[in-house]
């Protein structure tokens, strides 16, 4: 190969991220917006909040990356607010969807009474099962209304990064009883000709005895088909083994999901009608 493997610069990355947004179909041109949002006691103490990403690749998506709840403060309905929250905003912002991850061991069943209902799911190296669930907005849902419904008597508002990091807290307390702490380790790299010039690059990680994942993989196009996605892909497989993965994942649209497939990766989940006109997926591949 007239090629050699080198580290990815910041830019490059950024670079990267441009061009694969520029392939993928999009239903609006919006960047990405994220929103923390908080609930507080009579004394003006956090007791929960979440935090959401809106505009995901442009997909009119929502994705909620973390949900908390104090567990003092838990089955009064303030997850339920929280969730309520952030579907409004997403309609608000012309979202089609709201999309979110779990684990056997967390909120799943919570999220499925609300109209959520999984798409994917993957058995993880340390036992438990990851799950991910979607909404679709536009589709009629039975509105769930908890039981006990005490909290909504707390104060809901947005918040700022010091809140968002009190979320992050709060879920890394409740998840190291089932989950055990490791190390995430990167492997961004990319491809140069003999100028040094950019042929391709790489953007993945691995969380050491864990799991690998590849977050973006990007090829020039006129050197595409020549074998250099595969050969980063292989290399980014190799790093996430030597790092104690058993697993690696990614995802990819049904305008990619074939060079991933010819690779050995299988579908653990179909997202449908997302970008609209198309589906998207999640992958894995045992190393």
């Amino acid at each position: 190969m007239d090629y050699k493997i080198e580290a990815l610069t910041k830019e490059e990355a950024g670079y990267i991220g441009e061009q694969i947004n520029g392939i993928v179909p999009r239903e609006v041109d919006a960047e990405e917006e994220e929103f923390i949002l908080k609930i507080e006691n009579e004394t003006g103490e956090m007791i929960g909040g979440c935090i959401a990403t809106a505009y995901e690749y442009h997909w009119l998506r929502m994705f909620l990356d973390d949900l908390w709840v104090d567990e003092r403060y838990r089955h009064h309905g303030i997850g339920s607010m929280l969730l309520r929250e952030v579907e409004r905003i997403a309609r608000e912002k012309g979202c089609r969807v709201v999309t979110l991850g779990t684990a056997s061991f967390m909120a799943r069943p919570f999220y499925e009474k609300h109209g959520y209902s999984v798409f994917t799911t993957l058995k993880r190296p340390n036992g438990y099962i990851s799950y991910s669930l979607v909404k679709y907005l536009d589709r009629d849902t039975p509105e769930y209304v908890p039981s006990d419904n005490s909290g909504v008597r707390f104060r809901l508002s947005f918040g700022n990064e010091n809140d968002a990091e009190r979320v992050l807290k709060g879920l890394d307390a409740y998840s190291e009883a089932y989950v055990q702490e490791y190390e995430t380790v990167e492997f961004d790299k990319k491809l140069v000709d003999r100028d040094g010039k950019f042929a391709a690059g790489v953007i993945a990680d691995a969380d050491v005895g864990q799991s690998g994942c590849i977050d973006a993989l990007y090829v020039e196009e006129p050197l595409r088909r020549q074998g250099l996605g595969t050969y980063l892909l292989k290399k980014a497989e190799e790093f996430a083994k030597e790092s104690g993965a058993s697993v690696i994942t990614t995802n990819a649209g049904d305008w990619n999901v074939g060079f991933f497939q010819k690779n050995g990766y299988l579908l653990r989940g179909e997202l449908k009608d997302v970008p609209k006109g198309h589906n998207c997926y999640e992958l894995y591949k045992m190393i």
